[in-house]
């Protein structure tokens, strides 16, 4: 460009200038070492050392380079080749050691209980349930659906009367009891004559469905929890009788109960209320006392998802029953016809299903069902179960996996043995029969497969 006197004009210099180029080749692979060294040396070097040290398991980390293994950078900056936290980490010589330390294999006897096994746990959920599932689609391809709603609730159900009177009078009972314990407080009747009333009360009790269900020919759920309720019902009878007699017993030879709140209410303890009476026999416990723990609200929300498990966990209780033990036994009847193989191979067979049956009825009643029970009516001990997966002996196992009932018979069976004179080999005899003949009634109404 010119002027008018033709002279050349220069452009003005460009507001935004492009830096001048290093000499030397611009950008470095070692410059750019150097910068990132600096900018990594503020701490994360000692969290890399942390993190090299707690997978490696050895506190100390692999020893430091020498001087020979140190590298100067293009601006004059010195640091190590070879520490864990370094940027230069992975740069070891081939000289350099990488065993420093005797260590024992992750699985080795020594070690084995020092490591976390979560994720062969989590594996062994995962062929667990893969394995199951696989046995659920044979199943179903082979059998079908089985379940049959005339196998729990047949067409005679509705019809059976019996069973729905014998049901609905069986709190007759409680009232009877309690009828009997306020003439005792009142002195209308002796001791002795307050504990054979209740002694007939029992018998009857627990003798009438058991005669009703004989008579009819019920269904297989109608049946059950007759019996099942009735077997409750006479259990918290003899405790309501039981505990009542001692408190009588303790308060005329003036001796202090244990636990209670003081001398002076043992007056009070004497003559049970209709109301205590009747939260005992809806609670889920079956040992009576006058008052128990309680908790201060309802959680409705976790009732309701508690209330959805219990509906699912039984509807598979049903599905493992019809689809899989049903169909076992009915193609076994006579399993010795095959011989001995035979015999143990349907025992086999049997043994998974009933495996799984047990633990969703003991998932649903004891944790499910209790607990519900229990969130309903502010009932604030629920030590329904203890760790019974854990116990060593089989008498653990007894005392673990039903507290409901290992009280009542602690309480009401045992220890009464023991103070009599008996010794505790016929004391623990006597408890594990009678526990036992309370299974045995239980299943009165199940059907025989003959």
């Amino acid at each position: 460009m010119e002027d008018s006197n033709g002279a050349e004009i220069k452009a003005p210099p460009p507001v935004h200038r492009r830096p001048p180029r290093p000499r030397g080749g611009g950008f470095t692979p070692e410059g750019f070492v150097a910068a990132l060294r600096r900018r990594l040396s503020s701490g994360a070097a000692v969290a890399a050392r942390a993190s090299f040290a707690a997978d490696s398991g050895d506190e100390s980390g692999p020893p430091e380079p020498s001087s020979s293994h140190r590298r100067r950078d293009s601006s004059g900056d010195t640091s190590s080749a070879g520490g864990p936290g370094d940027f230069t980490a992975f740069s070891f010589r081939a000289a350099a050691p990488v065993h420093w330390k005797a260590k024992e294999s992750p699985l080795s006897s020594d070690a084995i209980f020092k490591q976390s096994h979560a994720g062969l746990f989590n594996l062994c959920i995962v062929v667990l349930v893969a394995v199951n599932g696989r046995l659920i689609i044979e199943n179903l391809m082979k059998y079908g659906l089985l379940i049959r709603a005339g196998f729990w609730f047949n067409s005679t159900s509705l019809r059976d009367w019996p069973l729905l009177m014998c049901c609905l009078s069986l709190p007759a009972f409680p009232l009877g009891a309690f009828s009997v314990e306020q003439l005792a407080s009142r002195n209308v009747i002796t001791d002795a004559v307050a504990t054979c009333l209740h002694i007939i009360l029992t018998t009857a009790e627990i003798v009438y469905p058991v005669l009703v269900i004989l008579m009819c020919d019920s269904a297989v759920v109608s049946g059950f929890l007759l019996m099942f309720i009735a077997c409750i019902v006479w259990l918290k009878l003899v405790s309501f009788a039981h505990t009542n007699h001692d408190i009588r017993q303790l308060t005329i030879s003036g001796k202090k109960v244990d636990n209670a709140p003081s001398t002076a209410d043992m007056d009070n303890l004497q003559a049970p209320t209709l109301g205590s009476l009747i939260y005992f026999m809806m609670a889920p416990t079956l040992c009576y006392q006058p008052s128990y723990p309680r908790t201060e609200n309802v959680r409705k929300g976790w009732l309701i998802r508690q209330i959805i498990l219990y509906l699912i966990f039984t509807g598979i209780q049903g599905f493992i029953i019809e689809q899989y033990i049903n169909p076992i036994v009915v193609n076994s009847q006579h399993p010795l016809k095959g011989g001995l193989l035979n015999a143990v191979e349907t025992v086999l067979r049997l043994s998974l299903p009933n495996v799984y049956l047990w633990l969703c009825m003991f998932y649903c009643f004891f944790h499910l069902w209790l607990n519900i029970l229990a969130e309903i009516l502010r009932f604030g001990d629920r030590e329904f179960y203890k760790d019974w997966w854990n116990a060593k002996t089989i008498d653990e196992y007894w005392r673990k996996w039903n507290m409901p009932v290992h009280k009542w018979i602690v309480r009401h069976i045992y220890f009464p043995c023991m103070r009599s004179g008996i010794s505790k080999e016929v004391a623990v005899f006597v408890s594990f029969f009678v526990s036992a003949v309370l299974h045995e009634v239980n299943l009165l109404p199940l059907p025989p497969f003959t």
